[in-house]
């Protein structure tokens, strides 16, 4: 693998989730501009196939996004407006957006504290005529308590869209994440596990629903319309649905080829950091991630402490303004959706409605884990951490 130089933090910040990109993706894409096939064409169908085998699963439809994969499988899935769908109080917007986007009505149900995943036993009591779907998110790479929420599904008869944006590797119970429920949502933003800059990926074990969401995702237009302009000469298409801009891009597909071929290694460097800062805070007055559940895989997308200034003697976002200041680039995931004001005023949402989530998202920060950090990278953090705290 490929690293520059390290430099220590005063003299070069250190982007948070700053991608591993090797020299075969880049000579991919240039040889896909030779070509001058830009658009959906053979790179994407050899993403989707090599993800879709990666995954065992039947069918993988790539797209533009995991916020585009997880509208269109509500669509696909057959929700209607005013149908209810149950989803966690701490994920990225999207989760929610895309159902708000697809028409249906999002539901809230708070997380469990120490997995930061949503709670079941929430699930359940959010539960009601109008309950349609449920989409889990697995926070961070860690599986969601899949048994939990599969039975709630299957005896409500609800549809299950996992979202796997921070999940690619994940597993529970020797089954990959994205393939318990009717639809598997993934991201290869440029901040996850594998990237292709922008881009999604979305499995079903359905045929019908692979073809409604591809189809879907390319203006509604018929099957293989993104042929029309190939070398077998121009194929008609007729448009069937009033569709979407949400396929992937060649260009995206030639860099997802060769991601995905170092997907393990990548994991094995993640996993190693992951280690070395579970050791290295062992002993400092601020929350750590919780171990693996037995019998899962934990993706080790997110390091995740909690910064509580009561035990720190300092704020989550003084903690923030330290480290950045030492040039160490830090996230946060997230702010519960509560916080935020759109939802308040659309929903009448309240932080103090979902107290573990408030809480979390109050005090949690996402320290710099990615394959790309070199050993020196990663003593920075450590040291800088230590400072701050300290």
């Amino acid at each position: 693998m490929k690293n520059s130089l390290p430099i220590r933090p005063k003299e070069r910040f250190l982007v948070f989730g700053s991608p591993a990109i090797e020299d075969a993706e880049i000579q991919e894409v240039v040889a896909s501009m030779k070509t001058g096939w830009l658009g959906t064409g053979p790179k994407v169908a050899q993403f989707e196939n090599d993800f879709r085998t990666y995954k065992g699963a039947k069918y993988a439809v790539a797209v533009n996004s995991c916020t585009a994969g997880l509208h269109l499988s509500i669509l696909a899935a057959g929700l209607q407006p005013g149908d209810e769908v149950i989803t966690t109080a701490v994920t990225f917007c999207a989760t929610v957006n895309a159902i708000i986007h697809a028409g249906a009505t999002p539901v809230l149900a708070d997380i469990d504290p120490v997995t930061m995943n949503i709670d079941p036993v929430q699930v359940e009591a959010k539960i009601t005529p109008k309950t349609k779907a449920i989409i889990p998110v697995h926070f961070a790479g860690r599986a969601c308590d899949m048994d939990a929420l599969c039975e709630i599904a299957k005896r409500h008869n609800l549809k299950l869209i996992e979202d796997c944006a921070h999940a690619i590797e994940t597993e529970y119970k020797g089954r990959k994440a994205g393939t318990f429920g009717n639809f598997g949502c993934f991201s290869f933003y440029v901040t996850k596990n594998i990237i292709t800059g922008e881009g999604g990926m979305v499995l079903t074990d359905r045929e019908e629903d692979a073809a409604q969401i591809k189809m879907l995702g390319l203006h509604g237009m018929s099957k293989d319309a993104w042929k029309r302009f190939g070398d077998e000469g121009y194929k008609h298409y007729k448009v069937v649905e009033c569709g979407f801009k949400y396929n992937m891009m060649d260009l995206q597909g030639a860099i997802g080829i060769h991601q995905l071929q170092r997907i393990e290694p990548y994991w094995q460097r993640r996993q190693e950091i992951w280690q070395r800062y579970n050791e290295a805070f062992a002993n400092l007055p601020i929350g750590l991630p919780a171990d693996p559940e037995p019998e899962t895989r934990h993706a080790y997308h997110l390091y995740t402490i909690l910064v509580d200034q009561a035990k720190a003697g300092i704020s989550r976002d003084e903690f923030l303004d330290g480290m950045t200041a030492e040039n160490i680039g830090v996230g946060v995931h997230y702010l519960s959706i509560p916080e935020h004001p759109y939802y308040q005023q659309t929903f009448g949402w309240q932080p103090k409605d979902y107290p573990k989530a408030m809480a979390i998202g109050r005090q949690t920060v996402s320290l710099p884990l990615s394959a790309k950090l070199t050993d020196k990278d990663v003593k920075d953090v450590i040291l800088t951490v230590k400072k701050v705290i300290g």
